[in-house]
C-alpha cells in the first residue's frame, strides 16, 4: 500500500534512482500493485534527463504491503517500487530490474511484463 509522502525505489533504467509519492491517480487513496501513482525525483544519477524536482508518473510494481491472490496466497515484496510510465502508459526506460507481480497483467502492463526479468 503506498501513500502520498511513501518513497519509491525505480526499478528501471531511466537513471532515477528514488522518487516521493505525491499523488494517486483514481479514486483511490491508496496505491497497489498496478496503480498508477504521480512522484517528485529525489535521487538520479548525474547523467539521467531527468533532475531533482521533476514530476514524473509510475506503476507500482512491488509493495511491502502483502497483498492476498483470489486463490488465497499471499506475496509480498522486499521493497515498494516503481516503473516509470509516459502518458501512453508505455515503459520509459528499456529494460526493468526485480521481480514484478502477475497482476499487472490483468491491468494492461504487458510492456512491463515482457520486459521484466521475472513475474512472480
Amino acid at each position: 500500500m503506498i501513500l502520498p509522502e511513501t518513497k519509491l525505489v525505480v526499478a528501471d533504467n531511466t537513471g532515477v534512482k528514488e522518487v516521493k509519492c505525491i499523488n494517486v491517480l483514481g479514486k483511490k487513496r491508496r496505491a497497489e500493485i498496478g496503480d498508477i501513482v504521480v512522484a517528485s525525483v529525489k535521487k538520479r544519477i548525474p547523467t539521467s534527463d531527468f533532475v531533482k524536482g521533476d514530476l514524473v508518473r509510475g506503476v507500482v510494481v512491488r509493495t511491502r504491503q502483502a497483498f492476498r491472490r483470489a486463490d488465497g496466497s499471499t506475496l509480498r515484496f522486499d521493497d515498494n517500487a516503481v516503473v516509470l510510465v509516459d502518458k501512453n502508459m508505455q515503459p520509459v526506460g528499456t529494460r526493468v530490474f526485480g521481480p514484478v507481480a502477475r497482476e499487472l497483467r490483468d491491468r494492461g502492463m504487458m510492456r512491463i511484463i515482457s520486459l521484466a526479468p521475472e513475474v512472480v
